[in-house]
């Protein structure tokens, strides 16, 4: 369904007010002019608007123009994955500037690990653009968020995978997370019914081919995912890039010969003549063990100004100066420049190089280094250097890929985009097959999607490999910061890196230089005598030691700075010895989020504690005014909202718990009221000593590992035990079972007339399931299985008499929650006694299915994106309430709110 005439001059005038252009390209008009979103391909040549097309599509579409039941017909968020991290900050910087110049209230965050000041996913209802690698944004769709605190994984996963247009962008250097990009449309789109917001895919290249993204998982779905790609016409094919022409040659220079590389290279930059856009030769090697040699070649010739290195394992801090030189600006007639680089200039790179002189690669990488050439007009000399296709040269391609791409170009003199589209219009289906072959090692399986939604650790604390997903071989990637840490010491637990300190570096690579190459005979297990290296653990929420075996993608380490490692100039050097200039780091920059600390560990409140005083029922009422107003902007179903809205009531009943009101204290500064339906509290009340944790306030009990949330979810199981134990939830469906086993069914009790109560006894099965699910997860750490943390198992039982058994996340059979009020102006609900049968497994006599069965029952109903969906939105009003600064009644004269 196309615009009509009208909406489509509208967003013309759009696109050309944000863009700054005079006129869209046809296939910019194509693009903006459909009305319905769905996923889609685009193949459009490089150098002709790619991302200010797509930008401007979706910010009319989602946010602009003005029938505002067609805009929510478009995902609120736009997710923009690319391959590789020096592309997020460029892409970033097209959007802000898109953004600022529509004058739209649109969020525009990158996701890159470390400290980050982004609050995006704490306002699931407003647009946003969120870019990031497709490692930060992968491993976050399947809930194991790199570089993210492990309770922030489902919140990030469920707004990751609903309300989204995704564009994948230079899928040819995607590599396996192609495939997975590609299987996780289609699971989304098989649970589509169950959803509530749309979520799409743009899969985005140069070079793309339909048959990448078909598999069986995609059948069904593929036909509409590739009906009527988006692309250039062929009447469009002509003028601006279209005549550029681009002269092609071939050399060979065996792997070994940086110095004779060099000399090619700095043969063909003495040839160049500077021009209006500067005397530029662009050196792409396939390595960075390569492209450093390469540039230490060319030093050793005497070349020192003009010359620059670019590959992924430089920090963020050191990336920043590339902006002098790998921009448009840096185009210009003074420009007399050699840069080296790897991969990473392949796509996104906004600059016009008079030669380019590229290592034989595979033709879809050549294709995109073709478009660094001569990007802004006139002609250029493109060399394609054969440096071996021997297994071991080929590396990190097939020796095969290498082979097709080497006969290819023997056949071209001339790579401008017209000659290059004539060339692939002209092949075969085998020869196309050849050049683009694609043969994904991995592919993601419905049932690992839905297995992944849980993230409860398994019992040695590890977790599922997503690794295999997101890359392959050797590319996968951990995060390294290098920090002063005193002798003899770890570091402090308050110092978190920020994202200029992160520097990736293949997680094997980083095995090797930590801990030693390992042998058949010796695997190395341990950090060499003069390594200093931690990573983070959740459970102790500390940094600790690390091992050969803790050193996985996606992690983070920090190593103290003696330990050498990395050259500001080189970038990660494993064999350098010189101590690591630290990254500058900002006072106010370095500060930990509350609600990010209190994601990157197990124990703690650092959500609760808050300028003044607050009750449960207060912080419980502004959670529910939260969850209101963003589900009337999403549109969630009416009896859903209501739900959403009595979970918010009850979420933090728990926070009744001894346990949890042990955690305040009177202070120097503060006094503590004297009652025990206090859910926040001024920094200086609470327990800072973490032996002291959940310690009551008479001191006669503590429990360590203390979860409020699953209290609260347990406590909903008490009341239909107490007041409806033949409640359809609890014991009703299995009352002919019971009978059959000559069990006892509970008699039913007079009706209560709390009102609150009677919400609950009013749920249905399915909807009191999702209740409890709801308010357990609200935080994270508390989800689809039930188990004893470490500390549990550590508890001491301090009665001889007692029988009550060891506590699961803090709680223990029998534990009492006093009679409090979960709403400003209710009654106190009646004194609560917890169990935990709901965690036993198999069908229990006092609460029906189990803890396991009912979220597994869940999963199936809504699908993992839906659920996971509702749990974010409950999240961010949770944490948007706790930072309000509005004065519970409570503690001052006013009115009690209604």
């Amino acid at each position: 369904m196309k615009l009509n005439e009208g909406e489509l001059q509208d967003s013309i005038h759009f696109f050309c007010q944000v863009t700054g252009h005079a006129e869209l390209r046809g296939w910019q008009r194509d693009l903006i002019a459909e009305q319905q979103p769905r996923s889609r391909l685009i193949r459009i040549p490089t150098g002709l608007g790619k991302t200010e097309g797509v930008l401007a599509t979706w910010m009319w579409h989602a946010t602009s123009k003005p029938n505002a039941r067609a805009r929510m017909a478009w995902p609120r968020r736009l997710v923009w994955c690319l391959p590789m991290r020096v592309l997020v900050e460029q892409t970033g910087e097209v959007a802000s500037r898109l953004v600022k110049a529509s004058e739209l209230d649109i969020g525009v965050h990158t996701l890159m690990g470390g400290i980050e000041p982004s609050d995006w996913h704490l306002y699931p209802e407003r647009p946003a653009i969120l870019i990031g690698t497709q490692d930060m944004l992968l491993s976050r769709t399947l809930n194991r968020g790199y570089a993210a605190g492990r309770a922030r994984w489902p919140h990030d996963f469920g707004l990751l995978n609903h309300d989204c247009l995704w564009v994948m962008d230079e899928i040819q250097l995607m590599d396996v997370g192609l495939a997975t990009s590609a299987q996780l449309q289609a699971y989304r789109d098989r649970f589509q019914k169950s959803g509530f917001r749309p979520c799409h895919t743009w899969w985005m290249s140069a070079t793309l081919q339909p048959e990448w993204l078909l598999n069986v998982d995609t059948t069904i779905a593929f036909d509409d995912w590739s009906r009527a790609p988006c692309q250039v016409s062929p009447e469009s094919r002509q003028g601006g890039v279209w005549q550029i022409e681009k002269a092609l040659t071939t050399q060979v220079v065996p792997t070994p010969d940086a110095k004779g590389f060099g000399e090619l290279v700095l043969e063909r930059h003495s040839q160049l003549k500077s021009g209006e856009h500067g005397k530029i030769t662009l050196v792409v090697c396939n390595t960075v063990e390569r492209a450093i040699a390469t540039h230490a070649a060319l030093q050793k010739k005497g070349r020192k100004d003009g010359l620059e290195l670019v590959h992924s394992r430089f920090r963020p801090y050191e990336r920043k100066r590339w902006n002098e030189f790998l921009k448009r600006r840096a185009c210009n007639p003074e420009a007399d420049r050699i840069i080296v680089a790897t991969q990473v200039v392949e796509a996104g790179v906004d600059i016009s190089a008079g030669c380019l002189v590229t290592e034989l690669a595979p033709w879809p990488s050549l294709v995109q280094r073709f478009g660094r050439c001569a990007r802004y007009g006139g002609s250029g000399q493109v060399v394609v250097v054969d440096r071996g296709q021997d297994e071991k040269s080929a590396l990190p391609y097939e020796s095969d890929a290498l082979t097709s791409a080497w006969n290819a170009v023997q056949q071209l003199n001339d790579v401008g985009i017209r000659r290059l589209e004539e060339f692939e219009a002209a092949l075969d289906t085998e020869s196309r097959k050849e050049l683009y072959p694609y043969s994904p090692a991995h592919l993601l399986m419905e049932e690992e999607f839905v297995e992944l939604f849980d993230t409860t650790a398994d019992l040695t604390g590890a977790d599922l490999d997503i690794s295999r997903f997101i890359r392959s071989g050797d590319e996968r990637d951990l995060q390294v910061f290098w920090t002063e840490v005193s002798k003899k010491a770890d570091p402090d637990s308050k110092r978190q890196p920020l994202r200029d300190e992160l520097c990736s570096v293949p997680f094997l690579a980083a095995r090797d230089w930590l801990c030693g190459k390992e042998t058949k005979s010796n695997r190395k297990p341990r950090l060499r005598n003069n390594m200093r290296a931690w990573i983070w653990d959740w459970i102790e929420g500390q940094w600790v030691g690390v091992t050969r075996e803790m050193l996985l993608p996606g992690r983070i380490v920090c190593v103290a700075t003696e330990c050498g490692g990395y050259l500001s100039e080189v970038g990660f050097a494993p064999d350098s010895p010189v101590k690591v200039d630290e990254v500058p780091i900002p006072e106010p920059e370095s500060k930990v989020d509350p609600d990010d600390e209190n994601d990157s560990k197990q124990d703690g409140e650092p959500l609760s504690q808050t300028s003044d005083w607050k009750t449960i029922a207060y912080h419980s009422h502004e959670v529910a005014q939260e969850v209101r107003g963003i589900g009337q902007v999403l549109e969630l179903p009416s009896h859903l909202l209501e739900l959403m809205e009595l979970a918010a009531s009850w979420h933090d009943l728990g926070k009744a718990h001894p346990a949890f009101q042990g955690m305040l204290r009177s202070s120097e500064t503060e006094k503590r009221p004297a009652r025990f339906d206090l859910a926040k509290g001024p920094k200086s009340a609470w327990i800072a000593n973490r032996s002291k944790l959940y310690t009551y306030l008479d001191d006669s009990d503590q429990r360590p590992g203390f979860r409020h949330e699953l209290a609260s979810a347990l406590a909903l199981f008490a009341v239909l035990r107490q007041f409806a134990p033949q409640h359809e939830a609890l014991l009703g469906s299995w009352t002919e079972l019971f009978e059959a086993m000559s069990r006892a069914i509970p008699e039913p009790v007079p009706e209560c007339q709390h009102a609150e109560i009677q919400r609950i006894l009013a749920c249905t099965a399915d909807d009191f399931n999702l209740l409890v699910y709801l308010i357990a997860s609200h935080h994270g750490k508390v989800r689809v299985a039930l188990h004893a943390a470490p500390a549990d198992q550590d508890y001491q039982i301090r009665q001889s008499n007692d029988r009550r058994g060891l506590p699961i996340r803090g709680v223990r059979n029998g534990d009492i929650i006093p009679a409090i009020s979960i709403t400003p102006s209710g009654a106190p609900l009646p004194e609560i006694t917890l169990s935990l049968e709901p965690a036993s497994l198999g069908l229990s006599f006092a609460t029906g299915a189990s803890w396991r069965e009912r979220t597994q029952q869940l999963t199936r109903h809504y699908g993992p994106a839906a659920l996971g969906y509702l749990e974010a939105i409950l999240r961010s009003a949770d944490v948007r309430a706790s930072q309000s600064t509005a004065a519970d009644p409570a503690f001052t004269e006013g009115e009690v709110p209604q």
